[in-house]
């Protein structure tokens, strides 16, 4: 009997003893990415049914096989210690600029936006804000560990820290500028919780909303000049920058007016996730039984949150708050414990990124928000953005792995000292 139990829990004690790190945040991947399957699958049917005639798993093993890459990236990079990380954190952040500069100018043009390129042989779009916004999360780290000396100075402290954080977003603004505001307000947070002055965070927020308020004085400018109705830009003849500032003032407006025309897109999106949410209820409509996805512009990523409430319900769409609300208090955790700066500001830093992205995407799933391009993470359909997301969380669980370490060596020489 108990050699036969010894045999039968093997396996369990092996993959405990492989997979280290935050056992929490471990289950919160899995529960996201049984969401991602089924959700994915449901919304991807019809799209599937006319791309690959009439097969609609498709995207189901598409997912499936994301997903199992995803795993594998996350374990692979929960194993190196993060101090490597520390190390490589300076060249990447040096590779992304030229990525993001290439990209700005000669990037794949998809919605109106040079946010991705196409990687050579494998003929695959690699979206150069992901790892543009990875690398320098893992470079402010390591430089608000560094000078938590002189952090208070103004020139030796905060304008190192400071000046990553607006190239990385000057570059990714003119493609992506909800990316590029999400990065910034992500950033502030990082720093403050560095200790860098508030005086000098506040100055940087008033000069970042210059953009955000000539953008909203705009949107009101044109609303009152065309009386409420929304002009889609064209792109003949225009550059791509002038398209986009056309794109994000039609957003502001459609969000702080909506639009009379109901075949404008921000509008049409919006309205389609509301009647989405609406049809759900408080316990949804069931598994695969989701009728706005036939209706609702990319339901399997942008839109993927109405699709879930749509199905799952209030309840459904609760749970998942739910999970990333759990995923960054063991972060916090982790910061706390973390007994090394550069660790404790690489995990909150990268969990501060995933789940505010998270709850950007539901908020304008819910209306909260102006129409953007984020995802939701580990959710929405796999792409690079998808892989990027497991490799900060395999990073963050490589630093739960190494505390969680450094606990069991404390307890063994009290121990042995006793």
């Amino acid at each position: 009997m108990s050699n036969t139990t010894t045999i039968e829990r093997t396996p369990f004690r092996s993959l405990r003893s492989r997979t280290r790190g935050d056992k929490v945040i471990w289950t919160t991947v899995v529960l996201l990415a049984v969401v991602s399957l089924l959700v994915v699958y449901s919304s991807t049917g019809l799209l599937a049914y006319k791309m690959y005639k009439g097969n609609t798993e498709i995207y189901l093993f598409k997912q499936f096989a994301f997903i199992m890459v995803g795993v594998m990236v996350i374990y692979f990079a929960h194993q190196v210690n993060y101090t490597i990380y520390s190390k490589v954190a300076k060249i990447l952040f040096l590779i992304s600029i030229p990525l993001l500069i290439y990209t700005l100018f000669f990037g794949v043009k998809l919605n109106e936006g040079s946010r991705w390129i196409r990687l050579p042989i494998i003929n695959m779009t690699f979206q150069t804000s992901d790892l543009a916004k990875l690398s320098l999360f893992m470079y402010l780290s390591r430089l608000l560990s560094k000078k938590q000396d002189v952090i208070k100075d103004f020139k030796k402290g905060f304008l190192p820290v400071i000046a990553p954080v607006a190239v990385v977003c000057v570059l990714i603004a003119p493609a992506n500028l909800s990316t590029a505001l999400l990065i910034g307000a992500t950033s502030l947070m990082l720093l403050f919780i560095g200790r860098v002055k508030a005086k000098h965070l506040l100055l940087t927020i008033c000069f970042a909303m210059i953009p955000v308020v000539i953008l909203v004085m705009a949107a009101v400018i044109r609303h009152k000049a065309d009386d409420g109705v929304v002009e889609k830009p064209r792109a003949e003849g225009r550059s791509r920058l002038t398209v986009r500032v056309g794109t994000w003032v039609g957003r502001v407006e459609a969000f702080m007016y909506g639009a009379k025309e109901d075949n404008d897109d921000n509008n049409y999106q919006v309205n389609q996730a509301k009647i989405a949410i609406a049809k759900g209820g408080i316990l949804g409509l069931g598994p695969g039984n989701s009728q706005q996805r036939n209706f609702l512009p990319h339901p399997y990523s942008d839109f993927i949150y109405a699709i879930i409430i749509e199905e799952y319900g209030l309840v459904g769409g609760a749970f998942i708050v739910f999970v990333y609300l759990i995923f960054l208090l063991r972060s916090i955790r982790i910061f706390r414990r973390c007994p090394f700066a550069f660790g404790a500001f690489l995990a909150l830093g990268l969990s501060f990124t995933l789940v505010i992205q998270a709850l950007a995407n539901m908020a304008v799933n819910v209306n909260l928000f102006p129409v953007t391009g984020v995802t939701l993470p580990l959710v929405s359909m796999g792409g690079s953005s998808f892989l990027f997301t497991c490799l900060a969380i395999g990073i963050i669980l490589s630093v739960a792995r190494n505390v969680e370490k450094e606990a069991l060596e404390g307890k063994e020489k009290e121990g042995a000292v006793a």
